[in-house]
């Protein structure tokens, strides 16, 4: 399949297939400089695999994690980029997850003003959400992704088969991302995880995923309107994954903060599809900190947070909060730690 983002002269494709990654070469240029970016949680065979089909290969290794994904880090790709005379005709590919995304986009963005970016991504969380849509940076300052830029890709390529080496909490992981757009965009989705098995559905839900990232971007692309809605679950799961040291992956932190964010007809639909995914519905907190996390939120404006809320299974809305007025939703999903939490820390040794 083949799913097209049309932006103009930024207009690219993103091709989902099993096995692309063999012929990475007919799809992207790799005929040139290629400043290939992961981290070491990733499998090395898929950046090597990509290094064998380029003209110049230059792989570079960060370590994994919320941690690394910061200006120091760009700092080294730059450095590397300058100590092996890379050009303006030469490019960046990421494989790897959401960070690596991120990263691998904002060092081509910076370096000589701009350079070729491709996106490899190999988690599921990437797959049906990071990789697409040009959002790219890092954080600085304890605030998530507060230092970026909009740099779309030259085209994203999404292999199915990459996914075999991931652990169950990864791939629910994912899926709550899938989940989240599925909510607030396509009833018809969210009746694959009602009445399938997620797990067993993952390139069907990757693809739909995909499908609706697009047409949100292209109506949207730099998150002036429609695009803010794919921050749903974000404001307070952001203020979550910052506060809970390492122990909750993004999508299980989203998966969390939607709750508090649904009327209560929608939140006992959504409850037992998170609970499906193995995902803990609720966390342990330090709820003032994750406040003062949340009130540094990009969506902030001066004390009023816009958020997404949805009433209706495939729609939205969007509302003004306070801080104060999220701290009582934060506090309806921060009492206590479910079983799930410790299964899922367990399921990723």
């Amino acid at each position: 399949m083949i799913v097209p983002v049309n932006l103009g002269k930024d207009s690219y494709e993103v091709v989902i297939e099993r096995g692309v990654l063999n012929r990475a070469e007919k799809e992207i240029n790799l005929d040139r400089r290629v400043l290939i970016i992961s981290d070491s949680g990733v499998p090395s065979e898929y950046a090597e695999l990509i290094a064998s089909k380029s003209k110049n290969p230059v792989i570079s290794v960060f370590e994994p994690g919320e941690d690394h994904k910061s200006l120091e880090t760009v700092q080294k790709m730059l450095q590397i980029m300058l100590d092996n005379n890379f050009t303006r005709k030469d490019c960046v590919v990421a494989v790897g997850g959401g960070v690596v995304g991120d990263l691998a986009g904002f060092t081509a963005s910076c370096y000589m003003r701009g350079v070729d970016f491709y996106n490899i991504p190999t988690t599921v969380l990437s797959q049906v959400d990071s990789s697409v849509g040009g959002k790219t940076g890092v954080n600085f300052g304890g605030v998530k992704n507060i230092v970026g830029a909009f740099y779309q890709p030259k085209k994203v390529l999404i292999d199915a088969d990459v996914l075999k080496s991931l652990p169950k909490r990864q791939i629910a992981n994912g899926l709550c991302e899938a989940l989240k757009m599925a909510m607030t965009f396509d009833k018809e989705t969210v009746e694959i995880f009602k009445k399938e098995n997620p797990f067993e559905q993952v390139e069907v839900l990757i693809q739909k995923s995909v499908q609706i990232k697009a047409r949100v971007v292209e109506e949207d692309e730099k998150e002036s309107g429609l695009r803010r809605v794919l921050n749903f679950g974000h404001t307070l799961g952001h203020g979550i994954e910052l506060n809970t040291d390492g122990k909750l992956y993004h999508g299980e932190c989203v998966a969390i903060g939607m709750l508090p964010m649904c009327s209560d007809k929608v939140r006992s639909e959504l409850l037992p599809l998170i609970k499906k995914l193995e995902v803990p519905v609720s966390c342990s907190l330090d709820i003032e900190k994750a406040c003062r996390s949340i009130s540094h939120d990009k969506k902030a404006e001066k004390s009023i947070i816009k958020c997404v809320v949805v009433n209706e299974t495939g729609t939205f809305e969007m509302q003004d909060f306070t801080v104060e007025q999220l701290k009582e939703k934060l506090q309806t999903v921060c009492e206590n730690v479910i079983p799930a939490v410790s299964a899922c820390n367990t399921c990723n040794k």
